[in-house]
């Protein structure tokens, strides 16, 4: 249990009772997370990865004041992973708030064995491809055979990795050095297998 944690939400109190045990029980109902203790409780061994830094200076009447702008990814590498961002004066504190909003936008992504070349049947890709597009940037993520790894741009590798993808090919249009729309883009690409897979039960 989270160290001196005392919810303040309906959901972060069934947390803590005990009467909800798993982080799926939330997302299928489409239930804002508000607490990020809510998913330190749910999902263990949460890892998390500096995506981008920005630095913004702006002009007050004493001068140039400079300013931090901090984009994380945070994932548990077994089908959840989210992006956070927080701006702020000192690194430390903006990282750490940083890595607690990107707790509260929590995703749970597909995985599984879509290549025609493999066919295992285990989560080490994605079960079909799926595209993403943040400004200027879109990717393409397609399942790939065991053994392949990820072939992807380092930001992208970062995302797909928290996710606990193991197997993909990927393709990107656009400036990909815009790191934290490139990994917006890759969020969303697969935000599109739980999706997709909504749809065709229906």
């Amino acid at each position: 249990m989270t160290k001196n944690w005392e919810p303040k939400t309906k959901i972060g109190r069934k947390v803590k009772n005990g009467e909800i045990t798993s982080f799926e029980q939330i997302y299928k109902k489409g239930k804002p997370i508000l607490e990020y203790q809510i998913t330190e409780e749910l999902l263990k061994k949460l890892e998390d990865e500096t995506i981008d830094v920005m630095r913004v200076a702006r002009v007050t009447d004493s001068g140039r004041k400079f300013s931090l702008n901090i984009t994380v990814a945070v994932g548990d590498k077994n089908g959840h992973v989210a992006i956070g961002e927080e701006k702020g004066n000192e690194f430390g504190p903006t990282i750490e708030k940083a890595v607690e909003n990107a707790k509260k936008n929590m995703k749970s992504i597909k995985r599984g064995c879509g290549s025609w070349e493999c066919g295992c049947g285990e989560n080490h890709s994605i079960p079909l491809t799926v595209t993403g597009k943040e400004g200027s940037v879109e990717i393409e993520i397609k399942p790939a055979p065991k053994g392949t790894g990820i072939v992807a741009g380092e930001t992208a590798k970062k995302i797909l990795k928290l996710a606990g993808i193991k197997d993909v090919w990927t393709k990107t249009k656009g400036t990909t050095r815009t790191n934290k729309n490139y990994a917006k883009a890759t969020l969303k690409a697969l935000q599109q297998t739980r999706q997709i897979r909504h749809r065709e039960k229906e």
